[in-house]
């Protein structure tokens, strides 16, 4: 007994089949990572000036009786109630983790006054990713944020 019209595929097409998508997925793996590393940079912008901002809102309204401010360093950013963040109240903090691609430079600290929301520095905090790309959040003399 013999069988006609076997169907299936031979050996070397599957292994053609395999070689064909290795070779795809390295050459989209570099696209992939720099688009992961734009993205993260992107939210961290957002995120930084979004802090800001609400600190800002927080000292106008005067939300807790008091002013708030924000904290950078290279990988964190942390909203407190109060003027200084060693004497702070950690109960109010806010801390935000800056993805591992990213770090920030610049100020380290912007403070908000009670009501008025007038910062006590104006500056840049730069942030920066892997790919050496930048992007800055600017603090101006009314408080106001630019990024």
């Amino acid at each position: 007994m013999s069988i006609k019209g076997q169907a299936g595929f031979t050996l070397l097409e599957v292994l053609l089949s395999v070689t064909i998508m290795a070779m795809l997925v390295g050459i989209s793996m570099p696209f992939y990572e720099s688009f992961v590393r734009r993205n993260d940079l992107a939210l961290a912008t957002q995120t930084v000036s979004a802090l800001i901002r609400r600190a800002e809102t927080y000292s106008r309204s005067a939300n807790s009786d008091s002013g708030w401010s924000v904290e950078f360093q290279s990988t964190t950013a942390t909203l407190f109630l109060g003027n200084n963040f060693a004497g702070r109240n950690t109960n109010y903090d806010e801390a935000v983790s800056l993805p591992g691609s990213v770090t920030a430079s610049g100020l380290s600290e912007v403070q908000f006054a009670k009501l008025t929301a007038l910062p006590n520095t104006t500056g840049t905090v730069t942030l920066s990713s892997t790919l050496s790309e930048t992007r800055t959040v600017t603090v101006n003399a009314k408080g106001m944020v630019d990024y």
